[in-house]
């Protein structure tokens, strides 16, 4: 939208894509799961100018090292136990990987899955909520894992681009049966 006195002081709408609020566009899980629909290969995808630069010119990946910046700076402070998200991301980048080795004209790679979407976002921000995530050290490894895996399973294969928010909630349903068997042994006890 140009207002018309934006527009007779000079500003056109060249000079609003110049700005980083002049620009507008599907984001890039969409636009992925779009043009495999419409039966592109994964190497003309790629092509696109929404991918296109090393990681310099790509905004949406800035986006994401930001939120890993911020949830690394969260490690640090011990806001946040590192189970959840390293068990998360490894997860995700090990199914990304195996699929995008088995099929690389269908799946996208692991840095398309780990630099794009809600992942870093939720890695350190959503999952590590204290209220609905798992109690225990290994129920936290198990809970980030499945996560991961939902998130995979979610993005290559269901209906939607991105499956952070469907991959929180289908793992929070879990947690009180992750936490039922993984929680420890009261002390003095016998297993049995």
């Amino acid at each position: 939208m140009i207002f018309s006195g934006h527009t007779a002081s000079g500003g056109d709408m060249t000079l609003l894509r110049i700005g980083i609020d002049g620009i507008s566009q599907a984001t890039p899980l969409d636009t992925f799961k779009t043009s495999l629909r419409a039966g592109h290969s994964v190497e003309q995808i790629m092509q696109y100018p929404i991918y296109s630069g090393a990681l310099a010119g790509v905004g949406w990946q800035w986006v994401n090292l930001a939120w890993l910046v911020g949830g690394v700076f969260l490690l640090w402070q011990k806001a946040i136990r590192w189970h959840i998200p390293v068990s998360f991301l490894l997860t995700l980048a090990l199914c990304a990987a195996l699929g995008w080795l088995f099929s690389p004209a269908t799946l996208a790679s692991p840095q398309l899955h780990l630099l794009s979407g809600a992942t870093m976002l939720g890695a350190f921000f959503i999952l590590t909520d204290p209220v609905t995530a798992s109690t225990t050290n290994r129920g936290r490894l198990i809970f980030g894992a499945l996560a991961g895996v939902l998130v995979w399973l979610i993005r290559s294969f269901g209906g939607y681009p991105d499956g952070v928010a469907f991959a929180v909630l289908l793992a929070n349903i879990t947690v009180p049966l992750i936490d039922y068997y993984t929680r420890p042994r009261v002390y003095g006890h016998r297993k049995g």
